[in-house]
């Protein structure tokens, strides 16, 4: 094999000479800078592609490689019997040497030939041709051999790796969603308010209006949906006048006592405490007692919780001639529904639960997992605000609401506020309650009545300055709104 050092000032000369001397097809073994001095040591592509070669098919006197330029370690000696001296390199000229690649060394290319070596030591037990030997011809791939690869471990950190970019990924873009999101609700405050103090200065009227419905206790949402509907050409009075015959067209109340005391049927009366469940339940009572006889109606009630709330009823029951029955759970429920298949009403009386009780899902899934259709009918407090009533109605909800008893009138100090649930909810309106007498505080919705009253019970309308107008009317939203059916 021939090795041929290659020295010059820059790399592209020396390559320029490596070119000249082996050929474009010249391998090339090591490139580095030395004492100011670019060198190559190179090998020429015939010599190359002996390496390849076999240990076994090497013929006895093929020659070897030996490069003794002090900056690797030299092969093991050999003896003097197995190794003839090396021939002075001549460029293509000599028969290719199975010799790995990785044992030249720069200073073969130059130096004369190697004297001979001593023979092997006793204590050597490997000929020159044995094992010792043997690496020095195999193939580079199996003269270092590589580790064993951990590839469930590698998998493990590609996972890893993956997850956390994920993650990080995610992170950023609902950051980036976030606030893109106050971005678009800061531009829709601001043309909102734009817009509604351009239409305050065209249409004069529609803030009048404004602040009644906002006076009498509605919500902006509805208010804003109707003055977006308001028809043009009418002046401030006219309006309102729309305005509420609109809302009292909007109020689903039953015309009469059919639906519920005619009918019969099994009916709950659901809602959170002290809304006046017990007292709607006996004015009910009292209702179906009057139409049609003590022996037509059963009265069951759940509030094992309250104390007294059973004996309330029952001191109800005894009055009317009633038998009251108390149930625990949905099994007893069965049963006594079972019991009372043949009663033309049956009432129910549940415990009363907050809003934001789990109890509240509980009492549903009871009252829908029987065997009979049980309307469920849910108490609405007058007293209270908009945001409250919004949240029992959702938590109440289920699968679905029959309708609902709007309790304590004679203690609200407006009634916008239960009505706007109602129109927006598209809740069916069967009573109103304004009082605890049995069963006189007990009435039909008038809607055209309950309107009047919500106006006539309004708070000042100086509440709110035109300059407030527009910055309420932006904070607006469509949250809650249901299609508010209008004529």
């Amino acid at each position: 094999m021939n090795v041929k050092k290659f020295t010059a000032p820059t790399s592209r000369e020396a390559l320029r000479k490596v070119r000249e001397a082996l050929g474009p097809d010249a391998v090339i073994l090591s490139n580095r800078p030395m004492d100011g001095v670019v060198e190559i040591l190179a090998l020429a592509n015939d010599d190359a592609a002996s390496l390849a070669s076999p240990v076994d098919d090497a013929p006895p006197g093929a020659p070897h490689l030996d490069l003794d330029d002090g900056y690797a370690a030299a092969p093991a000696p050999r003896p003097q019997a197995q190794r003839p001296p090396m021939q002075p390199m001549q460029p293509m000229s000599r028969p290719a040497a199975p010799e790995p690649m990785m044992a030249a060394r720069p200073a073969m290319a130059t130096a004369p030939a190697p004297m001979p070596r001593a023979p092997f030591a006793p204590s050597m037990p490997p000929p020159a041709h044995q094992p010792m030997q043997q690496p020095m011809h195999q193939p580079m791939q199996q003269a270092m051999p590589q580790p064993a690869l951990d590839m469930a471990g590698i998998t493990a950190l590609v996972a890893e790796a993956v997850n956390s970019a994920k993650a990080n990924a995610a992170a950023e873009m609902h950051g980036m969603m976030s606030e893109l999101r106050a971005m678009r609700g800061m531009m829709e405050t601001q043309l909102a308010e734009l817009s509604w103090g351009s239409t305050q200065q065209r249409e004069p009227h529609k803030a009048a209006v404004l602040r009644e419905l906002l006076a009498a206790g509605f919500s902006t949402t509805l208010a804003r949906r109707l003055l977006e509907k308001l028809p043009a050409g009418r002046g401030a009075d006219e309006a309102l006048r729309w305005i509420r015959t609109v809302l009292a067209r909007n109020i689903a109340a039953i015309a009469n006592e059919d639906a519920l005391i005619e009918r019969g049927g099994v009916f709950a009366l659901v809602g959170p405490t002290g809304v006046g469940k017990t007292t709607s339940t006996a004015k009910l009572a009292a209702r179906c007692v009057m139409r049609h006889g003590p022996e037509k109606l059963a009265l069951i009630t759940t509030d094992a919780y309250r104390i007294g709330a059973h004996e309330q009823l029952r001191i109800y029951g005894k009055i009317l001639g009633v038998m009251v029955h108390s149930v625990k759970d949905e099994a007893d429920l069965r049963i006594a529904l079972k019991e009372l298949r043949n009663k033309h009403t049956v009432l129910i009386d549940t415990v009363g639960v907050s809003q934001r009780d789990q109890m509240v899902t509980e009492q549903v899934a009871m009252l829908q997992g029987t065997d009979v259709d049980v309307k469920r009918l849910l108490c609405l407090n007058a007293t209270s605000t908009q945001e409250t009533l919004t949240e029992v109605v959702r938590a109440y909800q289920g699968s679905g609401l029959a309708g609902c008893i709007v309790t304590k009138l004679d203690e609200a100090a407006s009634l916008g506020n239960v009505l706007d649930v109602v129109i927006r909810q598209k809740l069916q309106l069967f009573y109103v309650s304004n009082g605890q007498r049995v069963p006189e505080d007990l009435h039909l919705a008038q809607p055209a009545e309950l309107v009047e009253r919500a106006f006539r019970l309004k708070k000042d309308v100086s509440e709110f300055t035109d300059g407030e107008l527009p910055m309420l009317m932006a904070a607006t939203g469509n949250d809650g709104m249901r299609e508010v059916h209008l004529g």
